[in-house]
């Protein structure tokens, strides 16, 4: 028997939500045209994003604006919620709509029980889409993997930093952030 999958758009995504099928802090995200039900998220990968926030928000200064656990949208198809999110400034803080690739400096997944999804799934789309850096925080393995010069549907360049090592980003000179900060 041929099983028949239907792909939503964003738009169709959006009117779920608006109906009710979805409520408003539901964690769920839309990969390709499917709806993902996302992970919860633990205290620590909780204190992480917060670590993140506040040293992101430190580095950025007004020049950027961070987003925390926001959607953006990729294409029709896909509008995923990264944990965090360093974006060109806009006026409007993106009333309008949601953040698109040329807008985004800098995404970051922390990762803990969603490490292969983010690895597997999220990361390819994200360089298919030109989003010319991701950062994955991987707690399991207490290492951050840094992906930059998206071609093709991957990464053509991937560093993992450890305790005790200072990331820094190729493109945002401001961006420099000691690993043990981030980590605990």
């Amino acid at each position: 028997m041929l099983v028949a999958r239907r792909q939503f758009t964003v738009q169709d995504y959006h009117r779920m939500r608006d109906v009710g099928i979805f409520a408003e802090d539901d964690r769920v995200e839309l990969l390709d045209g499917e709806v993902v039900l996302m992970s919860p998220s633990g205290p620590l990968h909780a204190a992480i994003v917060r670590r993140l926030n506040t040293l992101l928000s430190q580095a950025a200064g007004h020049q950027f604006m961070l987003s925390v656990q926001d959607p953006i949208q990729l294409s029709d198809l896909s509008e995923p919620q990264p944990d965090l999110a360093l974006l060109h400034y806009r006026a409007d803080y993106y009333a309008a709509s949601h953040p698109q690739p040329a807008e985004i400096e800098l995404l970051i997944e922390v990762s803990d029980t969603s490490l292969d999804y983010d690895r597997e799934q999220k990361l390819p789309r994200y360089a298919a889409s030109g989003i010319r850096e991701v950062w994955l925080v991987d707690l399991t393995h207490q290492q951050i993997e840094q992906y930059i010069d998206p071609a093709n549907g991957s990464y053509r360049t991937k560093q993992t930093w450890i305790h005790g090592q200072t990331l820094t980003s190729p493109h945002l000179a401001m961006l420099s952030v000691r690993v043990d900060a981030i980590l605990g």
